[in-house]
């Protein structure tokens, strides 16, 4: 058929511009639609490969493009927000409204769910008016097929007077038809109808000043629709009536979020050893390379004692998780799931003056809290927006997992091995995290009612089918979009970090290392908080990467130079306990892992996104707050 595809990023935007031809024969596509009807599957199978990210010119919205080559022509597309109409309520819809209005695409292709096509002809018949050069792309007709939909296309083209192709984007069926009438409609064949709707629907709507989009959605489908199955929608409802229910719905996600964790925590370990294992073998085979080398033995110790052995610490701790993790929780965003706990949290979060679509944000940070603000994007609302970004590290990332696990472990997991090892590990964290989820709502309604007052907006939430996850799509976009980049920023921060201690660690005054010195001038404010020094400096410390905060710990108790390894948990409580601690100083410690400032990553994300340091602060302090207070009064009630 002709047709070679990539995606590309010298067809992206260029400063305050939009997408421009690089030649006089390309030609412009504007991909709209609904959310959830593939739009992005179609966009991808028409570039062949994943999609070139940014950000619109002015706005906080994921931008993204890729050109696609069909006989000799390129076609460039740009995959706009996701909208449910060109009456912009949001961000998304304001750029996809500008787009369809003002940019001068050479056409349009309308993506439309095949399973719901009424609901996303209304925002089809504002784009027809706005670009008459446009057309109906139907996909998810297997899906339809299934559950004994028929969509008489061509029917639905005269009606529209624009032309209409069936098409299923994960198998690419149809896309050729696609290209074909993309190609056409740019040449403006005399063929081609252009957006012209017949007489019947125009007389109507003028006769009937009261006549909506919707109604003339729901003229347009009578007799274009078939329904073979008169109940092709019962086990979703069946499925919905359990997830979504308020006996069911909250224990199931509970159980599904204990589920992840033990599945995260069991996975992790022997991946997280290998990786551990390799790195520090060849920490000594780039330490043993730099010997023989003419180079300076201070700088060797501070590049791979300092340095290296930080970023391996990080990265063998930070990775194994992040790579499960990551992967499941965008199955759940794959399968539907996800929308419906949102759903669930809804009711909560209103209570809370915030916005339902928090939840998702919440559930994003557990993954990295970085990444749980720049989601909280989607929300609309700038003061709901804000409350869900100085909340999100409310919540434990992945880089909180390994710490709060050891001290569970070590402290609290008695008598048990194997399989009920890890799920009591696995039941405690949980908990734990539900402190955290509880903390997010009540400081959520804390803002709502003091600095950040005002009443919860109404929001828009659709519940897509329940899919069978795409598990190539799922490894791309969890492993690419969210593990490398995250791994990348942590890595970023991680190395100056491993510069200062191992300053810190070998500089010395009076003989004394100025990790010491720095830990004996915390102690007594640590002593408050149920702690000592130590653990509040490897905290402070700690503060471009969470896990390192165990191994400086690790380090200043053992007056090691350099971060040090421990071969198990058994000597590692061993160590602890020589040091004082206690199950009290457990506790407080697990307190203030859960509550305290969030990572470097996090803070540089949430001062992009909000573009002011005073939220940036805001976010520092109020967990950092939560967390001194609630481990003073664990102090107190204790003794």
């Amino acid at each position: 058929m002709g047709l070679t595809s990539h995606s590309t990023g010298r067809h992206a935007m260029d400063g305050d511009e939009f997408v421009k031809k690089q030649h006089e024969t390309d030609k412009i596509i504007a991909l709209a639609g609904n959310p959830n009807v593939g739009k992005s599957t179609v966009f991808n199978a028409l570039t062949g490969g994943r999609q070139h990210t940014g950000n619109w010119p002015g706005k906080t919205v994921s931008s993204a493009h890729g050109v696609c080559r069909f006989h000799k022509t390129d076609y460039l597309i740009v995959d706009l927000p996701g909208s449910y109409s060109l009456d912009a309520r949001s961000a998304e819809e304001e750029i996809t409204r500008d787009y369809i209005m003002d940019a001068g695409a050479d056409a349009a292709v309308i993506v439309c769910d095949a399973t719901c096509l009424e609901r996303n002809l209304i925002l089809a018949l504002q784009i027809i008016r706005n670009q008459p050069a446009s057309i109906l792309c139907v996909n998810l007709m297997d899906e339809a097929k299934k559950k004994g939909i028929q969509v008489n296309l061509t029917l639905l083209s005269e009606r529209l007077g624009i032309p209409v192709v069936g098409t299923a984007a994960r198998s690419k069926k149809g896309l050729s038809e696609l290209l074909h009438t993309m190609e056409e409609v740019c040449q403006k064949e005399a063929s081609v109808p252009l957006g012209i709707l017949p007489k019947t629907l125009s007389e109507t709507a003028e006769n009937s000043p009261e006549t909506t989009d919707a109604d003339l959605a729901h003229m347009l489908c009578d007799g274009v629709l078939t329904y073979t199955k008169t109940d092709y929608d019962k086990t979703i409802r069946q499925a919905d009536r359990i997830l979504t229910s308020r006996f069911f719905g909250f224990p199931l996600m509970f159980l599904l979020l204990l589920g992840i964790f033990w599945l995260t925590i069991t996975g992790a370990n022997v991946p997280s050893e290998l990786l551990a294992t390799g790195l520090f073998w060849l920490e000594d085979v780039l330490y043993g390379f730099l010997t023989l080398l003419p180079v300076p033995a201070v700088i060797a110790e501070v590049l791979i004692h300092g340095v290296y052995r930080t970023l391996a610490w990080v990265v063998s701790v930070m990775l194994p998780p992040m790579a499960i993790f990551f992967p499941l929780f965008t199955l759940l965003e794959d399968s539907g799931y996800l929308p419906r706990i949102a759903f669930n949290m809804d009711a909560c979060f209103k209570k809370c003056r915030a916005c339902g679509k928090q939840a998702l944000t919440m559930c994003m940070g557990f993954g990295c809290n970085a990444a749980g603000v720049i989601g909280c994007r989607i929300i609309d609302s700038p003061r709901e927006r804000l409350i869900a970004i100085l909340t999100n590290a409310f919540v434990p990332c992945n880089g909180r997992f390994p710490t709060l696990i050891a001290l569970i472990t070590m402290f609290f997991v008695t008598g048990a091995a194997g399989f009920f090892a890890s799920f009591q590990a696995a039941l405690l964290l949980a908990l734990v995290i539900l402190l955290g989820i509880l903390a997010t709502m009540l400081v959520s309604y804390l803002l709502s009612v003091t600095i950040l007052k005002g009443m919860p907006s109404s929001f828009l939430l659709e519940l897509p089918p329940y899919r069978r996850p795409q598990i190539g799509k799922v490894l791309v976009r969890s492993v690419f979009d969210r593990t490398l980049f995250v791994l990348g920023r942590a890595a970023a921060v991680a190395a100056p970090a491993g510069l200062l201690l191992w300053i810190l660690a070998n500089v010395s005054i009076d003989g004394i290392p100025l990790l010491h010195i720095l830990s004996e001038f915390l102690d007594p404010f640590a002593g408050l908080m149920g702690l000592d020094g130590v653990i509040l400096l490897a905290f402070l410390l700690g503060f471009p990467a969470n896990e390192i905060v165990v191994p400086i710990i690790v380090m200043c108790y053992m007056s090691s130079g350099t971060l040090t390894e421990y071969e198990n948990l058994a000597e590692l409580k061993l160590l602890f306990v020589q040091n004082g601690w206690t199950i009290k100083t457990a506790v407080c410690t697990m307190l203030f892992m859960l509550f305290h400032f969030p990572c470097s990553t996090t803070c540089i994300t949430i001062y992009k996104e909000t573009k002011k340091l005073r939220y940036t602060l805001l976010a520092i302090l109020l967990p950092t707050a939560v967390g001194i207070l609630c481990c003073m009064l664990v102090n107190v009630i204790w003794n």
